[in-house]
Formats: structure tokens, C-alpha cells, sequence
């Protein structure tokens, strides 16, 4: 999850450098920075809500679902 955070982060650290912004250019170091920063802190959080998650479903049992299949549906599956 973190990496898919990471390289998403790319093209946006970009587009940043390419435009101009209104009190002046964006610093071409923040290119480098954010996509990193991004990764850390996507992991983290990750992380963190994995975490919470496991001790809530602990403490009510998760969740559970059931799927049925429906009859002349033109859905794929």
C-alpha cells in the first residue's frame, strides 16, 4: 500500500515543479522529498489503521457476509 502511495505521488510532485505557483516557484527539492514522505507516512498509517482494525475485530468478531447468486443476472462476476 505504501509503494501504490508512492508512485501515485510521482506524477503529482510533477505537476507541483511544472506549475507556477502565485508566491513563487516550487522548491525542485520537494520532488524528491514528498513522493518519500509520502511512502513513510502511507506505511505508517497503513500500519497504524491494520492495527486498529485487528483490535476491534477482536473485540466484536469482525464482520461477516454472505453472497448469493441471483438468478438471469447479466452481471459478470
Amino acid at each position: 500500500m505504501a509503494v501504490l502511495y508512492f508512485v501515485i505521488s510521482i506524477p503529482f510532485a510533477l505537476l507541483m515543479l511544472a506549475l507556477p505557483v502565485a508566491t513563487g516557484a516550487f522548491p525542485g527539492w520537494m520532488v524528491i522529498v514528498m513522493p518519500i514522505a509520502y511512502l513513510i507516512f502511507g506505511f505508517l498509517f497503513s500500519l497504524v489503521g491494520a492495527w486498529i482494525y485487528n483490535l476491534v475485530a477482536r473485540m466484536v468478531g469482525g464482520f461477516e457476509f454472505t453472497t448469493v447468486e441471483v438468478a438471469g443476472s447479466d452481471h459478470a462476476a
